[in-house]
């Protein structure tokens, strides 16, 4: 049996953004106008409501379940990720190093680059060793404006 599956389109104030779950969890929240054509749940709409709060500057972390589809070790990256404080960046060196993985920065870029829950799991606070932003499937813009959001003055 097939697990049901719901989708959201909302407005905000750098898009149109779209969540998508199941009834475990949140499988996906970008920013993409495409046409939703999945129900709401509940879910869908609590993360729509964070989201819209995160990006009014009123809301910091986000207390949603989660349930992003991908690798071990694209799951531990993810993980990592969800601990890095509001405001905080880091670089892939120093995240592969956190998880015991020096050498593989390169692999962990393509795991922070497969995120599915982009505002929800902070790529965008992954950023190059020198200071410079790294790509960002959203789009450098989008991700320069998210961290200007936490605070963070980054570099071109």
């Amino acid at each position: 049996m097939t697990e049901a599956r719901y989708g959201l389109r909302f407005e905000t104030p750098l898009g149109v953004c779209q969540v998508r779950a199941m009834d475990a969890g949140l499988l996906s929240a970008r920013f993409d106008d495409a046409a939703c054509t999945l129900p709401a749940s509940p879910l869908c709409e609590d993360a729509a409501r964070q989201i819209r709060a995160y990006l009014a500057g009123t809301r910091r972390a986000f207390d949603l379940p989660l349930s992003p589809r991908g690798t071990p070790f694209q799951q531990s990256v993810w993980a990592a990720l969800q601990g890095l404080p509001y405001g905080v960046t880091t670089h892939y060196g120093a995240l592969a190093a956190s998880l015991g993985r020096p050498t593989a920065a390169r692999a962990v870029g393509a795991a922070v680059g497969k995120n599915p829950l982009w505002l929800i799991i902070p790529c965008h606070r992954v950023i190059g060793c020198d200071g410079a932003l790294t790509g960002y499937a959203g789009g450098l813009p989008l991700k320069r404006a998210l961290l200007a959001l936490e605070g963070v003055d980054a570099a071109a």
